[in-house]
This record gives structure tokens, sequence and C-alpha cells, in this order.
């Protein structure tokens, strides 16, 4: 029986309308490939809070989270991911990356020229979408 996971993710527009991008690093599963910036869920914690601990880890800055964006279930070949994704805005700091190798800030309509997990895909095309 596969492990399930389940996971959130931060979708964060700057006031240039860009969307932050987090490249895993060569040591993550799914290495190299681009994801919106989160994780685990841990027992007891809700959604929101989760993803605000977990940009603080991950990025170094506080979030606001607004409503759920995009929610997503996913089988990977060893693990099954639930991946939540949250709309949210930077109201203390500069994100900089801990786990991942790079960020990058990109319009939506540019966000189809990246790899990325195949977890993420769903919310990134529901970004593109968007106007």
């Amino acid at each position: 029986m596969k492990k399930h996971l389940k996971v959130v993710a931060a979708i964060i527009e700057n006031d240039q309308n860009e969307i932050l991008c987090a490249l895993r690093s060569p040591q993550m599963p799914q290495a190299n490939m681009w994801e919106f910036p989160g994780g685990k869920v841990e027992q007891d914690e809700d959604l929101f809070s989760a993803l605000k601990r977990e940009i603080d880890e991950e990025l170094g800055c506080k979030i606001e989270t607004a409503g759920l964006f995009n929610d997503n279930i996913h089988e990977y070949e060893t693990f099954i991911i639930n991946l939540i994704s949250i709309k949210c805005r930077i109201v203390e700091g500069t994100p900089a990356p801990s786990e991942h190798s790079k960020l990058i800030w990109l319009k939506r309509e540019n966000l189809s020229s990246l790899k990325w997990a195949p977890a993420d895909i769903p919310a990134v095309k529901q970004v593109m979408a968007e106007k």
C-alpha cells in the first residue's frame, strides 16, 4: 500500500502579478523540477497553519493566506500526494531558498516554460487560466 501525503503549496503573487516558483534541489524527490513552495501537513495541523509554518521554514518569510485554490490528488510510483494549493501574499520578509535550488518570479503566461513536478501541474494550469 502506497503512503498518502497531505501537502500544502503556496501560490504567492507579487505586486507585479508574478508568481513565485521554486526549483526542487537535486537531493529532493522530483529533483530539478519546479513546484509551488510548501510542504507536508503535520498531524493535528490545519492547512493554513501548515503553509505558514512551511513558508517560514523554507523561504524565511511570513505570508497571509487567502482561500483554497486547487485540490489535487496525484499518484507517484511510491506514494500518493494530496496537493492543496492556497493563494497567498508575502507580508514580511523576502523569500530566500533554503531547501530549493532556486526561486524565480514569473508571469502567469510564462509558467508553462518550466518543467513542473507532476502533482503541481493542475494548479499551474489553473493559475495560467486566470486573468
